[in-house]
């Protein structure tokens, strides 16, 4: 269950939110009270309430608004138990003060908003002899371990417990957190609108994330990265198991660098059975599961983990194959790349990647990136030419493509290749997806130039783990749309 929170500074509008959450499906909504502005008027907020309520008064140092006596907090708490609320959320340091009456449910709660405390087992112990009926435990995580640690405690509790994890790092727990067992996560009413960091919206909780139909059956999948809350991969993976009926969830889990050997493996002990990795662990994860595709090993970069039928991690690169179908979208019935003249701006993972498979089809292949250095040295990799940034222009390319982020949203008024550069029947690949018309597309596409967007190799790179990831195809065309509705509603 997804309980939504309301945090209005008037009663009104309380009210009207209340009422506007139930006709959207809330079935539990938490009135934070200590964020209205004038006294709270109990009785008038609960009045014909369309849904169950977590009544909830916080203080400023467990991240409220509170600004009257504990005094009047304590009372206003009483007047919702008396008034038949169906939970009051109680913290810890006063739970034993506010004794059970009537039917009003007990959530005794602890908040850390410093980080992830060491003893949080025995802060769970401790509050499951506050006469709980549930345990509520919300900490700000700084690693992918804090989650797993705090997550541990809703897998192994004998007390219904909600327990995740706030910040960057902590979003994906708010989603795990139903599959293990937690009687119901929290979420902002709007995206803009969240009251705890890391909180997402109720939108997202129920329609990307599927909450309310995890299970302890669900399937856990995610996309490791640093940075990673721009990834549009969990709406393509969500949508697309929602689509044929897969019981899995797919999640986006910030992972920084010094944190990725023990990251995976906490992740492997929630039972994870499949990842998409982003930048900055392509080669690292490759070192670290080498059992793997002839293409990551050549390449020397991967960016899928998943579980085959030995149960063993492999690794795998799909960018490879995306990228050169991709091309290949742009070449006539019949034509192959065998000795076309390509262009290759850029010498990061995904250049690597898509100038080897040209050179492998037998193009002809001249590496640019806008640090002369890492151009020579992948041309050395791939045994073709580099030539200078300065010099792009000057270069005869049947085929241009484009693996630099010059031209990404939100700098979307730049191009790494100049309108007048571009030549008639050139083939143009951008592999930006965010915006999908970038400036040089716009301009490969005024200039007469066949076309090929950064979508087409997105989707196809998914496509692929998502294959590997449930052993079921997925259809291009739902991902294409799930992916063109998701840049859309981005720039929004």
């Amino acid at each position: 269950m997804i309980c939504v929170s309301i945090a209005r500074t008037r009663h009104r509008m309380v009210i009207a939110e209340h009422k506007a959450l139930a006709e959207q499906g809330a079935k539990l909504v938490e009135l934070r009270v200590d964020w209205l502005s004038t006294t709270p008027d109990i009785p008038r907020m609960l009045k014909d309430r369309p849904t169950p309520v977590i009544l909830t008064c916080r203080r400023v140092q467990d991240g409220g608004k509170w600004r009257g006596t504990e005094e009047e907090r304590l009372r206003l708490l009483r007047t919702a138990i008396i008034s038949g609320v169906e939970y009051v959320d109680l913290e810890d340091d006063i739970a034993k003060s506010v004794p059970r009456y009537g039917k009003t449910k007990r959530i005794v709660s602890h908040h850390d908003f410093a980080g992830t405390p060491e003893h949080v087992e025995e802060i769970w112990a401790e509050m499951a002899e506050m006469n709980p009926d549930i345990i509520k435990l919300v900490t700000l995580a700084k690693s992918p371990s804090d989650c797993v640690r705090v997550l541990n405690l809703v897998k192994n509790a004998k007390i219904p417990t909600v327990a995740f994890c706030m910040g960057e790092f902590g979003v994906w727990s708010r989603v795990v957190c139903g599959k293990l067992g937690s009687p119901f996560s929290y979420a902002a009413f709007s995206p803009d609108r969240e009251v705890a960091p890391g909180q997402l919206s109720f939108p997202d909780m129920k329609g990307l994330y599927n909450f309310e139909e995890l299970n302890a059956e669900t399937e856990l999948f995610g996309v490791i990265g640093d940075p990673i809350g721009h990834s549009l991969s969990p709406l393509l993976h969500n949508r697309m198991m929602r689509k044929i009926g897969f019981n899995g969830v797919y999640v986006p889990i910030r992972v920084a660098s010094d944190q990725l050997t023990r990251g995976l493996n906490d992740l492997d002990s929630l039972g994870f059975r499949g990842l998409s990795v982003t930048i900055p662990h392509k080669e690292a994860v490759l070192a670290l599961y080498p059992q793997s595709d002839e293409i990551a090993q050549q390449i020397g970069a991967a960016n899928t983990l998943y579980r085959e039928s030995d149960n063993e991690w492999h690794s795998s690169n799909t960018d490879f194959q995306a990228a050169l179908d991709s091309v290949k979208l742009g070449l006539r019935p019949g034509e192959t790349l065998e000795g076309k003249r390509v262009l290759l701006l850029g010498a990061g993972g995904a250049a690597r990647a898509i100038g080897m498979g040209i050179v492998q089809a037998g193009g002809v292949l001249v590496v640019c990136s806008r640090t002369a250095a890492r151009s020579k040295t992948l041309a050395a990799e791939l045994n073709c030419r580099s030539v200078t940034w300065e010099n792009r222009g000057a270069e005869f390319a049947d085929i241009l493509i484009n693996c630099t982020p010059v031209g990404m949203f939100p700098k979307m008024d730049e191009t790494p290749f100049l309108a007048n550069w571009l030549r008639d029947g050139m083939i143009v690949f951008d592999t930006i997806y965010a915006p999908e018309n970038t400036l040089l597309i716009k301009e490969a596409k005024a200039h007469g130039c066949t076309t090929v967007t950064g979508v087409e190799m997105f989707i196809r790179q998914a496509a692929a783990q998502f294959e590997r990831f449930t052993r079921q195809p997925a259809s291009l065309d739902e991902l294409r749309e799930a992916l063109r509705r998701g840049i859309s509603a981005a720039k929004e």
